[in-house]
């Protein structure tokens, strides 16, 4: 099982992804609340959107979303599981083929993937989710698919 998060400042958006890419859980909560998630919930592997400034500005908001980041990994870490770190333009990239895709063109492939969200009246079956925890299945998505293939590359130079 995977879990992925879209960390942010106060609150911050997790994706549980089982091995077979099926959405398990998902919300936005506090950090402490995810926090918490990171200590006693079942999974094998943290994804993390990992902060980067490509050479702009940054302020307050940001070190406190890359504080929370660091104690999410701690986390999994002092439970002896891996954390890997994602960029934005990684998962970008791969959902829309070109790092200067926007939030609305990865919403797109999403729906296109996983099916559309929906409105209360005709739920999809992203129905629930917001941006952000758009944002989480974007990374787990990403990290699914990497995953599939190290393994093919591992199974054809094994042989």
């Amino acid at each position: 099982m995977i879990l992925a998060i879209d960390p942010g400042e106060t609150e911050s958006a997790y994706l549980f992804m089982g091995m077979d890419g099926t959405i398990r859980d998902f919300a936005t909560a506090s950090n402490e609340a995810v926090l918490q998630l990171c200590a006693v919930r079942e999974y094998h592997e943290l994804i993390i959107e990992e902060v980067r400034s490509y050479n702009q500005r940054v302020g307050k908001s940001t070190f406190e979303t890359i504080k929370w980041s660091a104690r999410f990994a701690l986390r999994a870490t002092d439970r002896h599981l891996p954390v890997q770190w994602v960029g934005r333009k990684e998962v970008f990239h791969y959902w829309c083929e070109g790092s200067l895709a926007s939030d609305a063109a990865i919403r797109s492939a999403l729906e296109d993937r996983y099916g559309r969200v929906g409105t209360k009246k005709c739920r999809g079956a992203l129905f629930g989710h917001d941006k952000h925890t758009l944002s989480a299945l974007a990374i787990a998505g990403y990290w699914k698919s990497k995953l599939v293939l190290m393994k093919i590359a591992e199974a054809k130079y094994a042989t």
